[in-house]
Order: structure tokens, then sequence, then C-alpha cells
């Protein structure tokens, strides 16, 4: 036998012990079965505790056996890879139990009558009555705030990737991120003061444009970080064939990163769908039916939620958390038809 065959046959001395695959989640179990063991010897009965335990637990073991057998460079590894873990568990957690809660306590009275009918003459503490009305200015309300915010962070945005050179590119920033920061209430108590200025009474379209204020910043911020990651080669093949700058940002750079600029704005849209302060402000709330935002007092899902949660009693109750789940029912399906279109109107990948 040759003294190559005999080498290829001698085991590597490189490759060091290493632990198996199931050995994450034999420390997971161990941990959580010790931390149970751990709460209920210290009286301590909720589950989050418990699992605060389970998680130190996890990335302590961790690092301790895999210090003892595959040594502490990869022991540092899988703590890292541990605590990411950990850190999405500990913000999935509270959101799978919010939804949950929701579904569960929102279907109790969710049915066509209660989405197609409004308060009307219902009291707060009788059973009956819809969101009808708030479904129609929520939508309507939210809807304008898009159509006036959207375009203008947008293009904001452009400008500063773009053309934005000196002090007002340098200005424009500074203010944007001045407003990213504002509370929901110095919007509509900005638009308030307008009001009473022009003497003017509660509408839906006063709420549309507080909305859109609080939706600018998030706008031009996303469209921002999205356009900045175009390469400038792309911009520098459509200039060098002889196309204007702005048909090479309306037909290039902008298809290029539409997926983004889409996902930015369905989040804007998903933080001010949620906003109550500014449509308790403006709008002002109604029992009834209202489906023109530019006269009279309008209702929409937050602030309908508001206040039958601030009504008190069983019905009240059973109606603000089924109009809870409709708004984020609604929010998804937004998001979900923004990311289609997204998709649709992306550029296609060559081969």
């Amino acid at each position: 036998m040759s003294h190559a065959a005999v080498t290829d046959k001698r085991p590597s001395t490189l490759r060091g012990a290493h632990l198996p695959k199931w050995f994450p989640w034999a420390t997971a179990a161990g941990s959580l079965a010790l931390a149970v063991g751990i709460g209920l010897a210290a009286g301590l009965h909720s589950k989050i505790q418990w699992g605060l335990i389970a998680s130190i637990l996890f990335v302590l073991g961790t690092y301790v056996i895999s210090t003892k057998v595959e040594g502490k460079r990869q022991a540092t590894d899988r703590v890292a890879t541990s605590v990411v873990w950990v850190a999405f568990l500990l913000a999935v957690v509270p959101l799978v139990s919010l939804v949950w809660t929701t579904i569960v306590r929102g279907v109790k009275v969710l049915d066509v009558y209660f989405l197609t009918h409004s308060m009307g003459v219902v009291a707060d503490d009788e059973v009956g009555g819809g969101i009808n009305h708030a479904i129609i200015g929520t939508l309507q309300q939210v809807g304008i705030a898009t159509l006036i915010g959207a375009p203008i962070g947008v293009l904001t945005a452009i400008y500063l990737v773009e053309y934005g050179r000196g002090k007002l590119a340098k200005s424009v920033t500074f203010f944007v991120d001045v407003m990213t920061g504002i509370p929901s209430i110095v919007a509509g108590l900005f638009i308030l003061s307008i009001i009473l200025i022009l003497d003017m009474s509660y509408f839906g379209f006063a709420g549309s444009l507080a909305l859109a204020i609080l939706m600018m910043p998030v706008v031009v911020r996303s469209t921002e970080e999205m356009l900045k990651l175009v390469p400038n080669e792309l911009r520098e093949a459509s200039l060098a064939l002889g196309v204007p700058k702005w048909r090479t940002i309306i037909k290039v750079v902008v298809p290029t990163c539409i997926g983004g600029i889409t996902t930015g704005i369905m989040l804007a849209v998903a933080r001010i769908a949620g906003e109550t302060a500014p449509i308790l402000l403006l709008v002002f709330g109604a029992d009834f039916i209202n489906t023109n935002p530019f006269e009279g007092a309008q209702q929409a899902l937050p602030l309908y939620i508001y206040q039958q949660y601030g009504a008190g009693g069983t019905p009240a109750y059973d109606r603000a958390w089924a109009a809870a789940l409709v708004l984020i029912a609604i929010v998804m399906i937004l998001n979900l038809g923004a990311r289609g279109i997204a998709r649709w109107k992306a550029p296609k990948a060559g081969r």
C-alpha cells in the first residue's frame, strides 16, 4: 500500500469534538424544565418569569457545555446564536399573545351585522350596534392622508438623495428628523389651531391632515434609505446613454427599489391607522354614518375602541375588542395588497 493511501486514511487532527445537532433543543428543554422548577420553588407563578429564567439558563447552559466540549471559540459562536434566538422569541411571543387575545375576545360579537351597522341609537351599555361608520371614517381619513403624505414624502426623499445639496437639503433633513419624533397630539393641536382660526368645525379631512403630518417623515426616511441602496452604476449607465436625470429617476431608480418604498409607505399607514389623539381632537366621533369627510363629525376605529373601552361594561368591551380585530385585519390586508402590487411592478430579474 502506498504512502498516500495510508495518509488519506489517517484521521484529521484539525477536527475537534462537536456537539450533536439536537443539542440546542435538549438544552432549551432542560432550561425550561429547570426554570419551571425554580419558579415553583421560589413561588413565582408568572409564566413570563419562567420564560425569562429559562432564557438565562439556556444561554448559560449553552456556553458552559459548549466550552467543555468544543472549546471557548465555538462556545462564543453558539452563545451569539442563542442570544439571537432568545431575542427573537422575546419579540414574537408578546406579539403572538396580543394577536391571539384580540382574536379570542374579538370574535364574540364580530359578525355581518356588526360590520354593516353603526351604533345609531344603541347606548354603550346595551347589546348590539356595529362599526360600519367607524370603518368608513378610518378608510377615508387614512386614505386621504396617504394620498397627501405619501407623494410628498417620496418626492422629498428623491430630492434629498438625487438633488439635495447645501443648506436647503440640510434644513429639510433637520426638520424631517424633528417631525419624526413629534407626538401625535402636537400634529392634532397644529391642525386644530388652524381650524379655530378659520372658525371651522369638526370634520374628517382635518384628521387626515394631522395624520398626513405624522406620515410624511416616516415615508421620507424609509424612501431615502431605499434610494441610497440603488447602485450608482445604474444611474451612470442610464445617464451615459443620454437619458435625462429626471427620466433616469422615474424609469430606473424608483422601479429598482419600489418594493422597499411601498413597504415604507405601508409602515407609515400602519402607524397612522391606530392614532387616536388627532382623531379625538379634530374628528370628534359620531354614532351615525357620515360618508362626507369634508363636513360634520366622523368616527374612526381607534377612537371607537377608545370610547367603547372607556364606557365600561361587557357589551362595550366586546365591541372594543372586535373593532381592534377589524383594525388589525384592515392593516394586514393593506400590507398584503401593497406587497402584491410592489412585486407586480418590480423589475423582473434576468437570467
